[in-house]
């Protein structure tokens, strides 16, 4: 998915608006301020970026980057990390602790302690309030600048056309490239306070010198490939002498991370995120030349479930579990597949292994409660799908397979309640108010009722009023 504009346009943007909105902050936004401007940031961000919302991967980087942050005294934010669906070299922070680093680049690593480098450094800007200080230089974009947005913005209302669009980025653009980029000295002070905080939690410097080494090669590709970092970060090649004069004057590093999680994670995003035809070119010839390799079965066994080949992917992730038989990535994998195959006793076998108490994983939850269901066992899976939406409530898919357990046995008030719910989340209002209004009448559990009540309070419904009709369309008004 493309982004309509680069991290940079976006950030510059509120930025720009923020500091009309402050305009007497001369040393930049307060905390308090800058965690207000991270929600509009968010809504926004959201809309114009595809998210890798996988939880062994989002959860992977965030613990990576959460290591690096329990070390830093006092942190202004609860730091925050997102994966981007996106083939170039980029990583960016935002306001207030939420920082993105987009898939090409972290497939063009090679360890974890460069992903710890890259994300320290961000988590530095986010320390040092070098955002802040952008709000600041924001104002001083010209009146040319804000005429471009204005003009954008106006000629966009009612259904943005391509040329608003086009005079609204271009505008941005020109002002980003004036006031957002990171200075020198922003930059220098990030890898100070990166490399310090990285050897506190265990990592190496060598991780982040690696990391911007291998964003500078893709600059000698073609001025037209530029990684994205490069125009938002500054210096790169001062920064690369100072970390490699901090590596020579301290010769002795800490011992590396235990790297088989960063690789297994790396084919995971590989193999279901790449691009799909080189992705499965690639794991085939890793099955030919390596058929003993755990990592080539199972990157081979992902990829064919990605492209509807259930039976095959069966076949290599079994082969991959011979190998460690006790992996849980694997056993998972293995279970959702069974279960799209329609072998559900043995779908049951893996998920419930998967889905031990010490597991935090969404989807292993729902694909176990949508096999016990198919197995029968009713409330069982009434009992997993409530549990993972009191783990996860922003688990859309839960609520439906939910209300429609509750359908069947006939129990109307919290059937209505779930499907409601699911349509709310699905922003289909009418779908929603048509539920939600009869779950309101037949609830007997107050907290649903109340929170019922609540949605149809807020978009002006009355739920004595006859009952509406859901929108067979299932469009959104």
């Amino acid at each position: 998915m493309n982004c309509i504009a680069k991290p940079a346009t976006i950030l510059f943007a509120f930025f720009f608006l923020w500091s009309c909105i402050f305009p007497g902050n001369a040393a930049g936004i307060t905390i308090e301020e800058e965690e207000e401007l991270s929600k509009e940031f968010l809504k926004i961000a959201l809309m114009h970026y595809d998210l890798i919302e996988d939880p062994a991967i989002a959860d992977y980087v965030n613990r990576v980057g959460r290591k690096i942050v329990a070390e830093l005294p006092s942190p202004p934010f609860n730091y925050h990390f997102y994966v981007i669906r996106q083939d170039v070299y980029n990583a960016f922070a935002g306001p207030a602790g939420h920082i993105f680093i987009n898939s090409g680049l972290l497939e063009g690593m090679e360890s974890e302690n460069e992903l710890a480098g890259i994300l320290a450094h961000e988590i530095s800007h986010v320390a040092c309030r070098h955002i802040s200080e952008m709000v600041e230089r924001s104002k001083k974009t010209t009146l040319l600048t804000l005429a471009g947005i204005a003009t954008g913005i106006f000629l966009g209302v009612g259904g943005a056309t391509t040329a608003a669009s086009a005079v609204t980025v271009s505008s941005i653009a020109a002002g980003a490239s004036i006031s957002l980029a990171y200075s020198r000295e922003n930059e220098m002070e990030a890898d100070q306070i990166a490399l310090k905080y990285l050897l506190k939690a265990g990592y190496t410097e060598e991780g982040l010198l690696k990391t911007l080494k291998k964003i500078r090669t893709r600059n000698w590709y073609g001025s037209d490939q530029i990684p994205t970092y490069l125009t938002t970060h500054p210096a790169t090649e001062d920064r690369i002498a100072y970390i490699s004069s901090c590596i020579e004057e301290k010769p002795v590093s800490p011992s590396q991370p235990e790297t088989s999680k960063f690789i297994i994670i790396q084919t995971r995003l590989t193999a279901l995120y790449g691009e799909e035809r080189i992705a499965r070119k690639k794991f085939e010839i890793a099955v030919k030349n390596n058929p003993d390799q755990y990592l080539s079965h199972y990157g081979y066994g992902l990829v064919l479930a990605r492209v509807g080949d259930n039976i095959g992917s069966a076949k290599h992730l079994r082969k991959a579990l011979e190998d460690k038989p006790l992996d849980q990535t694997v056993i998972r994998e293995l279970g959702r597949v069974y279960f799209l195959n329609g072998n559900y006793k043995e779908a049951y076998i893996m998920l419930k292994d998967a889905a031990s108490p010490s597991s935090n994983d969404s989807e292993v939850r729902f694909y176990l409660g949508r096999t016990l269901k198919e197995l029968g066992k009713t409330k069982q899976a009434i009992l997993e799908f409530e549990q993972l939406l009191s783990e996860n409530p922003d688990f859309t898919q839960a609520y439906y397979h939910l209300g429609v357990i509750y359908g069947e046995q006939e129990m109307l008030g919290e059937a209505h309640y779930y499907l409601g719910m699911y349509y709310w989340k699905k922003r289909q209002a009418r779908n929603a108010v048509f539920h939600l209004k009869r779950a309101a009448k037949h609830l007997t559990a107050m907290k649903k009722k109340q929170k019922a009540e609540k949605i149809l309070k807020a978009v002006g419904v009355d739920v004595d009023l006859k009952d509406s009709q859901p929108d067979r369309s299932g469009l959104i008004y």
